[in-house]
């Protein structure tokens, strides 16, 4: 697998003037870290098969809205995880969301060790917040369209805690985040969104939740098409930079992340 690993050098040298003041969830400053404290230490003698120092997680692109998220341990998380698009590697943890077949398996892996449904089969909210080495995942449910109506919380955002990195994986995304929602989710360094402009929310009220929840890094996902793409790219760009990967993958540290909001492409079947 070859990472960027450059890439953020580059990126981490944009400047500070341009950059935008963003909303965050009231009380946010008092407490950045309430929900994601520093992940796990004392690792030594692990070896991840990618290399990764302690303060890095590497992060590719799968296809549709499914990543893969590795750790310097060696957990891996693949998210939205289906019956359709799937890793190469059988991960340590699975999540998956409802709205759609291509985001959630009726047979998942039996040996994936953790399968995290974004949705109660019985009932109600799902409540995860598992810690696996130096991993922590924990869920915050949203809302989504059902047959004219509204079923509420059937879709989580995903919260994937390593290297001291806060990454959200928004999965299928129906409404603009209210503050509740942003104080529960706490800090966000890097947000893995859904562009399509609408099977999901609208572009809109995308960058206006992107905004909201302040992530230095966007990757973004689930646009069906390069035309949609670009134009996601063109709408975003008054409030972000835009950067393209030319890879797969990259890897993320907390102290090589971008000082002025940036949305990056990774490489890969967006649909």
């Amino acid at each position: 697998m070859t990472h960027a690993r450059t890439w953020f050098r580059r990126l981490a040298g944009l400047a500070l003037a341009a950059a935008i003041p963003l909303a965050g969830p009231a009380g946010a400053q008092a407490d950045p870290l309430r929900n994601c404290p520093p992940m796990l230490a004392g690792l030594d003698g692990l070896i991840h098969r990618a290399a990764l120092a302690q303060d890095e997680a590497a992060l590719t692109f799968v296809g549709h809205a499914t990543f893969l998220i590795e750790s310097a341990a060696g957990v891996t998380v693949a998210t939205d995880y289906n019956d359709y698009v799937r890793p190469g590697v059988v991960p340590t943890i699975a999540t998956m969301n409802r709205a759609h077949r291509t985001h959630y398996s009726l047979a998942p892996d039996p040996a994936i060790g953790h399968v995290l449904r974004g949705w109660d089969p019985q009932g109600g909210a799902a409540d995860h917040d598992l810690e696996v080495a130096d991993v922590r995942v924990r869920n915050v449910t949203t809302n989504i369209r059902s047959g004219g109506g509204t079923a509420y919380d059937e879709n989580s955002i995903f919260v994937v805690e390593t290297a001291g990195l806060c990454i959200a994986h928004l999965g299928h995304l129906h409404h603009v985040l209210e503050p509740e929602h942003l104080v529960a989710l706490g800090r966000v360094d890097v947000a893995l969104a859904p562009v399509d402009g609408s099977w999901t929310l609208d572009t809109e009220g995308m960058i206006e939740t992107l905004r909201r929840m302040g992530p230095r890094l966007v990757v973004p996902m689930h646009f069906f098409s390069p035309l949609r793409l670009e134009e996601f790219l063109e709408a975003a760009s008054v409030h972000f930079e835009i950067a393209r990967a030319g890879s797969a993958s990259v890897i993320l540290s907390r102290d090589g992340l971008p000082q002025r909001p940036t949305v990056l492409v990774l490489d890969g079947p967006g649909r």
